[in-house]
């Protein structure tokens, strides 16, 4: 694939709004998990920080639904442009109760819950948007665009946290994100985009029904959201509570997590590069088994591994959570209606985030009564059943790769049928 092929996407104007919005936003948000991690370490314990990281999910999975559905009625990319702003807002307030020297552990949870609402109707609109500023034949080129300009941004983003964190404080890590948010809202509001076709406007609830006939429909969906539930509740749990007390005791602080963090996304951009030429016929069954790359790092967590080992492992967990998500990106938008797409976006999301927030709260808990590295060995096995049940699922197995353009009725798609 020549390189002017890979950036043609650029050429349409809409995507290079969204793409240089999206630009912006990532790279304030890669200082966000050294910022807030060791804003928090700084007036309560790894038990704190769990609570904090899950007053930010929380919200995001009660009120993820409502977004999609919300996503599906107004214009995507005004949508995009409010949620900049509240989030920008809530990040700039940390900031600010940061530097008072008097942050309280509640004040913190709030405004983390201000954000989280933000990000609920965020996410969906994100993900139904790309098929709307892109041709068809350019999805997946764009897709790899946005996650390569992410992961990108964050190992600039990640290793300069670190420094800054570790030598200003996470305060104007915080500031930094803030900013992002308000310049990533300008380039989007930009977007024109003409008037999405629309039957008469069903009731809320009918919009959430409709959603639901489309995601329980496709077994390899609910079966890879489920696993993903478990998956992403003991895997980001372990490692972002109790990777930064870890790196904090025994790593030499923030500057080494940021340096961990930023190696993971190096192997994200490497998995982006790796997806711009390989396009496996059975692309979802081969993203599901990349995921069982997220086992390592916890693995070196718990000895702990020197820092460097724990980031080299950290690379290749990159690498194969980017393969997963560009061909799970992809399967979703080639196999879903297009008028639909948030919505069945929405309910991804809540299944993979339903168990988040338990998860960031029981860790602190879980580790201080059975010890660090006995959670890391669970949270660990727990990655391996996840990643067996989606390669033991025939619809995973067999769903291969569908024409470019995303379907506009369920009509024009038939789901996979078990056995």
């Amino acid at each position: 694939m020549r390189l002017g092929a890979t950036l043609g996407a650029l050429a349409e104007r809409e995507f290079r709004l969204l793409f240089l919005g999206r630009l912006v936003s990532f790279l304030g948000s890669a200082f966000a998990p050294v910022a807030i991690a060791f804003a928090v370490l700084q007036v309560g314990s790894a038990s704190d920080l769990g609570l904090v990281l899950a007053a930010s999910m929380l919200p995001t999975v009660v009120f993820v639904l409502v977004g999609g559905v919300i996503a599906d009625r107004l214009p995507r990319h005004a949508v995009l442009v409010v949620t900049n702003l509240v989030s920008g807002a809530a990040q700039g307030l940390f900031a600010i109760v940061i530097v008072s020297g008097h942050a309280q552990l509640w004040e913190l949870i709030a405004i983390q819950a201000v954000r989280g609402v933000s990000t609920a109707f965020f996410f969906p609109a994100a993900q139904g948007i790309v098929p709307e500023v892109v041709s068809a034949g350019r999805l997946q080129e764009a897709n790899v665009l946005l996650r390569l300009s992410r992961n990108t941004t964050s190992i600039l983003g990640a290793a300069v946290a670190g420094i800054v964190v570790a030598a200003v404080g996470p305060a104007w890590g915080l500031a930094v994100d803030a900013a992002s948010y308000v310049l990533a809202a300008l380039f989007l509001a930009r977007i024109d985009l003409p008037p999405r076709p629309r039957r008469e406007t069903p009731a809320f609830v009918r919009e959430l029904v409709e959603g639901w006939d489309e995601f329980r429909s496709r077994t390899w969906l609910w079966v890879v959201v489920v696993a993903f539930g478990v998956l992403n509740a003991a895997q980001a749990g372990a490692f972002n509570v109790l990777g930064p007390p870890i790196a904090k005791e025994h790593l030499g602080g923030a500057a080494s997590w940021g340096f961990i963090l930023a190696t993971l996304s190096a192997g994200l951009i490497l998995g982006g590069l790796v997806a711009l030429r390989w396009r496996p016929r059975r692309a979802l069954l081969v993203g599901c088994l990349c995921v069982t790359l997220q086992v390592p790092p916890l693995l070196l967590l718990a000895i702990p591994a020197p820092t460097a080992a724990i980031a080299a492992a950290a690379f290749l967990e990159g690498v194969g959570i980017e393969l997963f998500g560009i061909c799970w990106d992809t399967s979703l938008q080639q196999h879903v209606p297009r008028e639909a797409l948030s919505r069945v976006s929405s309910y991804d999301a809540l299944g993979s985030w339903v168990l988040m927030p338990i998860g960031f709260a029981v860790v602190g808990p879980i580790a201080a009564i059975a010890g660090t590295r006995a959670t890391l060995l669970g949270a660990s096995a727990l990655v391996w059943l996840a990643v067996l049940a989606m390669a033991a699922t025939g619809d995973i197995r067999r769903l291969a790769a569908a024409p470019s353009a995303a379907p506009a009725s369920e009509t024009e798609v038939t789901a996979p049928q078990p056995g």
